[in-house]
């Protein structure tokens, strides 16, 4: 009997649990589309503060609670939530840190301001999930990381997680959008990132740590990419070309139009299942 082809999403935002966006669309409608396609599905997202759990119903997943991630040389606790969207019929799971998404806003303050700990928000976001599969021992057939607080996630599944049988076969797919690429990171990003199988050559990009570095890094370290926003810079698409990562160019995402996007994603992944 064929194996099931397993998605992992790992996504940076998803309605309804945040507003609607490219990025947060593509977390809410992809998993629906594959699920539908006949294929198993997990979900992560974290678990920022402006989500309301009652309304959400959010309940902790205790055996998957209690780990803690390095960042930046201390050990940040890790608690693991989920909760349903009965008209979809899929789970979300909800990586929740009160250091880093505790506070009331997505990626921004209350001034507009980009927070100054984005970087260690996107490793321990990363590295969260990865272990918290791993402890779900649910061996994914493609992994696709949809916006820019997912953008680490190939590094450490090339580098860091390598060797682990749980993703060893494991393709890596990255949506790509016009999210942060004037942003800059804490000039220590890619000093935190060095450590397990990282080395300073493998982050060189990030001694620039600017958002769109980080999307190169995203790229770099995946086995395909999806541009999932009209404007993505050329300096990212020509990135892509340069690496010859496979790409599917950008489809009109839309919550009222879902198979116009979500078909092309669809046939996307078929070039990174085995026959």
């Amino acid at each position: 009997m064929k194996a099931p082809v397993r998605i992992l999403y790992i996504s940076s935002e998803i309605t309804p649990y945040i507003p609607e966006s490219p990025s947060a669309t593509v977390g809410r409608y992809m998993p629906q589309a594959a699920q539908e396609n006949g294929m198993e599905i997990r979900s992560f997202m974290p678990k920022y503060g402006c989500i309301n759990e009652r309304r959400n119903q959010l309940h902790e997943v205790i055996r998957l609670s209690g780990m803690n991630i390095v960042v930046n040389d201390v050990d940040r606790p890790l608690v693991i939530k989920v909760a349903s969207i009965p008209q979809a019929r899929i789970q979300v799971y909800f990586i929740e840190n009160e250091d880093y998404f505790k506070r009331k806003f997505v990626f921004r303050d209350e001034k507009d301001k980009f927070f100054a700990d984005s970087d260690e928000r996107a490793i321990l976001f990363a590295k969260g999930t990865l272990e918290t599969v791993k402890k779900l021992r649910w061996q994914p057939t493609i992994i696709h990381c949809s916006g820019w607080l997912a953008a680490l996630v190939p590094l450490y599944l090339k580098k860091t997680f390598k060797a682990d049988p749980i993703f060893t076969d494991s393709k890596i797919i990255v949506s790509i959008y016009d999210e942060i690429g004037k942003e800059r990171f804490s000039s220590s990003f890619a000093k935190k990132i060095i450590a397990n199988n990282i080395k300073p050559s493998d982050v060189e990009l990030l001694n620039t740590p600017t958002g769109t570095n980080l999307a190169k890094i995203a790229v770099k370290y995946a086995d395909g990419v999806i541009f999932g926003s009209k404007n993505v810079s050329k300096e990212i698409t020509d990135f892509a070309a340069k690496e010859k990562i496979p790409s599917l160019a950008y489809s009109e995402i839309t919550e009222g139009n879902t198979a116009a996007y979500t078909s092309k994603y669809i046939k996307f992944y078929g070039k990174f299942l085995k026959e």
